[in-house]
């Protein structure tokens, strides 16, 4: 059995579409984060893959923000699923049950916490290496970022962290095996960070020391005779940190890079996408844990976990499937539809005047007499006049907006397309009626071009340009120019700093410390 986790930074940006990329992850169930998707832009391809079955968490506040879904092979279809960790989101007929002991949080609280889209749980059936049919539950998360300017979000990412702690618990307790993954949005420990800022009080960072209770820590690597005791200090919690039980001492072993300073590429980063399993599933059922930093399209890299077991598929998908929604269940209608107009006769729809089926239907009715004949023509040419008549004002049906036409784009026509009165017009509006009227009367003339040369001698005497950029003090290459977006006295001034990416102090190929404000 194979999972993987990823926080792709949106669902819709990847050029090969949601399967290619399933496919390349090769998993049976792939867990992904920042989907940045809402259900009114969730398309179908994105949605139903073949192959596979889909459950997403939307956020219900802000559109392109936040968002996890979670794909299943058929062959690892859940018994159950259902969105959010506090069961208020959730439907009883698939529910999983087990919400903790809530009473800590008000119900206003554990739907804020629950309306960012940031969790989604699947519930499957597997069977062990010994044989044993056991519940395993993988819950899906996309932990919230403490921003430090918005101390609210602090206390937010905190109250979700205890949120999720009690849930997996309590489905523990129940008897299920439980895998968490995804973006915990904390590096744990100074070796899981490229530069740690403060090493003497790393741990007092309340997303670590919760970390620190949540998770056991082996005294031992895997494979050495038992395990000695959790180290004092913390590590007597009930999950484990899948990657460091079977890489303990790993350095450089980071799946965050600042896209933007190009820190991908000197490896200076941070390790805050996990998977954490119960004690028992990690120790007895996993074979590897590793992070897959090749893999590109992201800020983030995904991470893979092997484990020994197999999963057993449920003969019909849960009721939270993304499949059951009405827009993708069959029960979509086209719009159309809904702009036909009704048959005077019995009442019933008749098709749209501009399209090819209203020919069709004057067919059925009934030939007139000749007067009416003659009167249904009179009519008719007035009817033609009045359509072309509001159609040349803008008018027309609806459906006229949603065909193609030769002005899709908003493009002008072009003037041979026009009356001369329109083309007149067109060309007073870009160059001035003064120099339309000259060129009227010298219609048919073609004026000398004045040399390439001299065109661009004079425009460059005209923009010259921002000046060079200096070059940076200890490489001597040219510098880059950025834009202060923090809040402050400074906020939208420009300044020049080394081209090359962040890096470790130490490593030779990163940005020094160059900088400078431009001069005016």
């Amino acid at each position: 059995m194979r999972l993987v986790s990823w926080n792709i930074n949106g669902i819709r940006r990847p050029a090969a579409g949601v399967g290619r990329v399933l496919e390349a992850l090769g998993a049976d169930v792939v867990c992904l984060q920042e989907t940045r998707v809402t259900r009114d832009l969730l398309d179908e391809p994105t949605a139903i893959v073949e192959g596979y079955n889909s459950y997403f968490s939307f956020s219900r506040g802000r559109s392109g923000y936040s968002g996890v879904a979670t794909f299943c092979k058929d062959s690892a279809t859940p018994v159950a699923a259902e969105e959010g960790l506090s069961g208020l989101l959730a439907d009883n007929r698939g529910a999983i049950g087990c919400y903790g002991d809530t009473e800590g949080f008000t119900e206003d609280e554990l739907r804020a916490l629950d309306s960012e889209g940031r969790a989604v749980i699947t519930q499957h059936r597997i069977r062990t290496s010994d044989k044993r049919e056991k519940t395993l539950t993988v819950i899906n998360v996309y932990c919230p970022h403490a921003d430090p300017e918005k101390p609210e979000r602090k206390t937010f990412k905190l109250r979700f962290y205890h949120l999720l702690k009690l849930r997996a618990e309590a489905i523990l307790r129940a008897g299920s095996h439980v895998i968490i993954l995804g973006d915990v949005n904390t590096s744990h420990r100074p070796i899981d960070h490229c530069d740690p800022s403060d090493p003497e009080h790393f741990d007092e960072n309340p997303g670590r020391r919760w970390l620190n209770e949540f998770l056991w820590e082996p005294g031992k690597a895997p494979g050495k005779g038992e395990v000695a005791d959790p180290p004092p200090g913390g590590g007597g919690g009930a999950f484990v940190d899948s990657f460091r039980y079977f890489h303990p001492t790993q350095t450089n072993a980071f799946t965050c890079w600042s896209v933007p300073q190009g820190a991908r590429h000197t490896n200076y980063g941070t390790r805050i996408d996990y998977i954490l399993g119960d004690r028992i599933l990690v120790t007895e059922e996993f074979e590897d844990s590793v992070l897959l930093p090749e893999v590109e399209g992201s800020d983030h890299c995904p991470v893979r976990a092997v484990l020994k077991s197999t999963l057993m598929a449920a003969p019909k998908c849960p009721p939270f499937c993304t499949k059951y929604l009405p827009e993708f269940a069959g029960k979509q209608q086209k719009l159309s539809q809904f702009l036909v107009r009704l048959d005077r006769r019995g009442g019933s729809r008749s098709s749209p005047p501009d399209s090819p089926e209203s020919a069709e239907a004057v067919e059925d009715v009934a030939p007139p007499n000749r007067q009416e004949k003659r009167n249904s023509a009179e009519k008719t040419k007035v009817g033609v006049k009045k359509n072309r008549t509001s159609a040349s004002r803008g008018g027309g049906t609806l459906l006229r907006f949603f065909k193609p036409g030769d002005n899709r784009e908003g493009k002008a026509n072009p003037p041979e397309k026009m009356g001369p009165d329109r083309a007149v017009q067109d060309q007073q509006a870009v160059i001035g009626v003064p120099q339309a009227a000259e060129q009227a009367k010298r219609e048919g003339e073609t004026a000398p071009a004045e040399p390439k040369e001299g065109q661009a001698a004079f425009w460059k005497s005209v923009f010259k340009g921002p000046p060079p950029p200096p070059p940076c003090k200890v490489h001597g290459e040219p510098c880059v120019m950025r834009t202060v977006k923090k809040a402050g006295p400074n906020h939208g001034r420009q300044f020049y700093v080394c081209a090359r990416p962040v890096g470790h102090a130490t490593n030779p190929a990163a940005r020094c410390d160059f900088f400078l404000w431009p001069t005016v």
